[in-house]
């Protein structure tokens, strides 16, 4: 499923135009982005969490010269499922 698909299904089930779904979408997602942007954990009861995680830094290898690189910390995006969610996929 991808974007297209998915705002023909909020379209379809909400009763919503497609303008006005993809409208929605936008607002969803740009919501979910600016929440992490701000530190705040995103919850939706029944779907699940969105977090931003600390990478701590750490040292790597470069596959191609063997050499021992430096790999910066960083934060990263990620999502925790909730549970009526994965009963859901039982």
């Amino acid at each position: 499923m991808n974007k297209t698909d998915v705002v023909n299904a909020i379209a379809s089930k909400a009763g919503f135009t497609q303008k006005d779904a993809d409208e929605a979408y936008k607002a969803f997602v740009s919501a979910v982005i600016e929440g992490l942007q701000n530190g705040e954990d995103v919850t939706l009861a029944g779907f699940g969490t969105f977090k931003v995680k600390e990478r701590a830094a750490r040292k790597g290898i470069n596959p191609q010269t063997k050499e021992t690189i430096d790999i910066p910390a960083s934060k990263v995006p990620s999502f925790k499922f909730g549970k009526s969610f994965k009963d859901a996929l039982k």
